[in-house]
């Protein structure tokens, strides 16, 4: 726990500007507050004191306003910047170098079981208010734009932006609409298809003129 609290201090003073000190952050800032005290939530989850473990995230939501559920799998060196109103599933997996801002969630589309929350892998960036809804991955420093609402995976290097998400960018480089479409497996699928009813279309032609010509 000592160790994933100074990597979680370290990020801030990454990725924070404002801040002055680590003795500043471990006093004041409520992500590091909140992660701290998810870690001694997720042990107790681990060891079966389920109820405890909840309690504990319940009592840190209440002075953090940060929801995290106890199961959740959080690495050392993510940082929640203000964090208010940020809530993360039970499911969910977070890699180190992840920054999470305000009104964040990482969550669920409805009652399924088994893997319901994302995985984010390292170095994502999850801007103020954004939804991210699913068990899928976002990929390696992807980032997720303000109030975005993802519903499917985020390839790595990425960035996401609208509602519901669309990829505007991949390695730096701008994606169409069209290049979007290609990369989308539905319409992939319908696109497949189009070109199968067109082959029958044809085919038909093909045996209607040959009859009539008998």
């Amino acid at each position: 726990m000592c160790k994933n609290l100074r990597a979680d201090i370290r990020a801030a003073k990454q990725f924070d500007p404002a801040a002055r000190s680590k003795f500043e952050i471990l006093l004041t800032y409520s992500g590091v507050k909140a992660l701290s005290w998810h870690r001694v939530a997720h042990f107790f989850h681990k060891i079966k004191f389920k109820l405890l473990a909840r309690a504990i995230s319940q009592w840190a939501k209440f002075w953090t306003g940060i929801e995290i559920h106890p199961a959740a799998k959080i690495a050392g060196g993510v940082f929640i910047d203000h964090g208010a109103g940020v809530v993360i599933g039970e499911t969910a997996e977070i890699e180190e170098g992840v920054v999470i801002y305000q009104g964040v969630t990482l969550g669920g589309t409805g009652k399924e079981s088994g893997k319901r929350h994302p995985t984010v892998k390292k170095g994502v960036t999850i801007s103020a208010g954004a939804k991210v809804l699913g068990g899928f991955t976002v990929g390696e420093y992807a980032k997720i734009g303000a109030g975005a609402v993802v519903l499917k995976e985020v390839p790595p290097y990425s960035t996401v932006v609208g509602v519901p998400g669309k990829i505007v960018r991949v390695n730096g480089a701008k994606v169409t609409d069209l290049e979007q479409e290609k990369q989308d497996p539905v319409a992939q699928e319908l696109c497949n298809l189009r070109e199968k009813l067109f082959l029958l279309e044809e085919r038909l032609n093909k045996y209607e003129n040959e009859k009539n010509g008998k």
